[in-house]
């Protein structure tokens, strides 16, 4: 094998020399095609390096501030009971003399019509509660006690 010596002179040996190549705008394209084709799969490492369109999606909206609910969980013997809306005894008499249903009952009682065990029950239900609510705010009034005689003796009798 031959050594060429290196010298400072340029000559068949020197640089090479630039020369600009006209390309029409097709070849370009067909070069650019001919590179993607040979270029398969993705880059390496791209796993790690670039997150996926999915992913970059979701992070890159906003998020909620607010994680999970602030209302404070009933534990314990609370937890297993329903609470029921509390009404007053006034507000569960007006109910109960406004149900159509019960209504229309009655009224069939009151035109002497027999109803079935089912009916029945309900309609004494609903009286016995009717019953009990006006007993409760005071509504029931005694026969006895209508006289004013018979008032004014128990409280005289209540002083002793």
């Amino acid at each position: 094998m031959t050594r060429k010596k290196k010298t400072r002179r340029t000559g068949s040996e020197g640089p090479a020399q630039y020369v600009d190549k006209n390309h029409t705008e097709q070849d370009r394209i067909a070069r650019m095609l001919k590179k993607q084709k040979k270029r398969k799969g993705k880059k390496a490492g791209s796993r790690h390096s670039e997150e996926s369109k999915a992913q970059a999606h979701r992070s890159s909206g906003k998020k909620d501030p607010r994680v999970g609910s602030k209302k404070p969980i009933p534990l314990g013997s609370e937890a297993a009971k329903p609470k029921k809306a509390a009404m007053t005894p006034a507000q569960e008499l007006e109910k109960l003399e406004q149900d159509p249903q019960l209504n229309v009952l009655l009224d069939r009682i009151e035109n002497g019509e027999k109803l079935g065990s089912g009916l029945q029950a309900y309609v004494d239900e609903k009286l016995d509660r009717i019953e009990v609510l006006m007993e409760k705010l005071g509504l029931l009034t005694d026969d006895a006690s209508d006289n004013e005689d018979e008032l004014l003796d128990k409280f005289e009798q209540q002083d002793d």
